[in-house]
């Protein structure tokens, strides 16, 4: 058995890499890269990343989004989000956006990993997984950089806020807002609550 073959060995399909994971296998490990990329075991991501396509039914399938990023942030401690989820609110959102925004403690910046676009931003805190709660926030703290007419968007976020568990809400709001945004949910939750009282 060669030496590359050891070094495939350890390689499990649908899994990225980044060089330093492959250099314990391999004492040369950069020739390894380059022909485990030339022959189409590796696929090139950017600088240092490279993931191993999984083979399916319609040809090879790419490393997941989570096993990209982990691996390029060598963390697991990030949220994927997109944009896109907006539109599941019901606030007028149907923009379709081509990017994946990583919430995470440690890089900040757009990244280009494969052919897909990473936008990278650096957070103290975040959820563990998307709630409604988290998405009516995120919209509000990013609504200047959404396609849609901002004014309608936010009076449909103020309805949807009424009628949202108001306790979970305010502590997405406490926990993920920035100040712009907790001033408008102060506002939109006391005219809701002045409404109903």
């Amino acid at each position: 058995m060669t030496k590359l073959d050891e070094l495939k060995r350890h390689l499990k399909p649908g899994q990225a890499y980044r060089r330093a994971d492959l250099a314990r296998w391999s004492k040369s490990v950069d020739r390894h890269l380059k022909e485990l990329v030339e022959s189409g075991t590796l696929k090139k991501l950017s600088g240092g990343l490279y993931a191993y396509p999984k083979e399916t039914a319609f040809g090879p399938a790419p490393a997941s989004d989570k096993d990209v990023v982990s691996a390029f942030l060598k963390d697991d401690t990030f949220l994927l989000a997109s944009p896109n989820a907006y539109n599941s609110l019901g606030v007028g959102t149907t923009q379709l956006y081509d990017k994946t925004v990583v919430y995470n403690h440690k890089r900040h910046g757009e990244f280009q990993l494969g052919n897909r676009k990473f936008a990278f931003r650096m957070k103290p805190r975040f959820p563990k997984s998307l709630t409604k709660e988290f998405l009516l926030v995120d919209l509000v703290n990013n609504v200047d950089q959404l396609a849609e007419a901002k004014d309608e968007v936010l009076e449909r976020v103020v309805q949807r806020a009424a009628s949202s568990d108001r306790r979970r809400l305010r502590r997405a709001v406490r926990a993920y807002g920035n100040e712009r945004t907790k001033k408008f949910f102060d506002r939109a939750l006391g005219a809701s609550e002045l409404r109903a009282a």
